[in-house]
């Protein structure tokens, strides 16, 4: 999907829209939030550990995070620029 079609997706479904920039090496140690997450990695690579499962998302790729799920994230020396929806 390209960032028109998923950041029209998250309009159309009541997403307040960001872009998150991490510049370099960084690691969110667990947490969650207290809304839904839909997201697009624009650059880079973020990584992500949701439920014992770890997965890298790469540029042009999406996920879904419910509110309240427990998650750690991590970025490489390159860091990552990420399309954010939150729906509270």
């Amino acid at each position: 999907m390209d960032r028109q079609s998923f950041e029209s997706e998250l309009k159309r479904d009541g997403y307040e829209i960001m872009t998150n920039t991490t510049p370099g090496v960084k690691v969110n140690p667990e947490h969650s939030h207290p809304y839904d997450v839909r997201a697009m990695v624009l650059k880079g690579v973020l990584t992500m550990t949701c439920g014992g499962e770890v997965r890298a998302y790469k540029a042009g790729e999406t996920f879904t995070m419910a509110r309240g799920c427990l998650h750690s994230e991590s970025y490489g020396p390159e860091g990552a620029v990420t399309l954010l929806g939150r729906k509270h």
